[in-house]
Parts: C-alpha cells; sequence; structure tokens
C-alpha cells in the first residue's frame, strides 16, 4: 500500500521560509514526475511546483523565484524549499505524481501571516 507523508508546514511570518518534505512508502517514486500542491481554505487544489524523474524543474509564476523542488531518490523524499513566504501562501500542501495518481496524504498546513 503506497503512502505519502507529508510534513514541515509550520506558521510562519511575511518574508518567512519552511521546507517540506514529502515521504513515500510502499512503492519506488523515482521514475516518476512528482509534485506538490496546495488547497487554501474555499479554493480548488493547485499545482504549484513539479520535478521530472530526471530532475527538470517548473513552477507556477505565483511562487517562481521563491520555492524550490527538489528530490532525493534514495530515501524516495520530495522537498518543497519555499522562501519569501507571504499571506497567500497560506494552504494546506500537499504532494503527488503530476497525474495525481497516488492515494492522498493527510497534508501539511502553512500559514503565513502579515
Amino acid at each position: 500500500q503506497v503512502q505519502l507523508v507529508e510534513s514541515g508546514g509550520g506558521s510562519v511570518q511575511t518574508g518567512g521560509s519552511l521546507r517540506l518534505s514529502c515521504a513515500a512508502s510502499g512503492r519506488d517514486i523515482s521514475g516518476n514526475p512528482m509534485a506538490w500542491y496546495r488547497q487554501a481554505p474555499g479554493k480548488q487544489r493547485e499545482l504549484v511546483a513539479f520535478i521530472t524523474a530526471g530532475g527538470t524543474t517548473t513552477y507556477v509564476n505565483s511562487v517562481k523565484g521563491r520555492f524550490a523542488i527538489a528530490r532525493d531518490n534514495p530515501v524516495n523524499t520530495v522537498y518543497l524549499q519555499m522562501n519569501s513566504l507571504k499571506p497567500e501562501d497560506t494552504a494546506v500542501y500537499y504532494c503527488n505524481t503530476v497525474f495525481r495518481s497516488l492515494p492522498w496524504g493527510q497534508g501539511t498546513q502553512v500559514t503565513v501571516s502579515p
């Protein structure tokens, strides 16, 4: 049974930083393009960044230059380094493949105060 476990969220002030982790168990994700998503209250879940199996990264415009996605295949983990955080980054953050093909984890809450 594949499981994704997100961690690293918290409450920070504007301009702060957080590093999120997504640990996968039950399946080797190294061959999958992996993504970070977020869902703010009352909004749909949106993709914010993804990384291919080969390590190429892509970001939505709203986080470009502030977030960095990375993967560590030997430990089956994907990371999201978030810098210069803004209140509009407040959301629950999730990871999954770019096809949303794995069971969703519980997510990790990120709260950015003004």
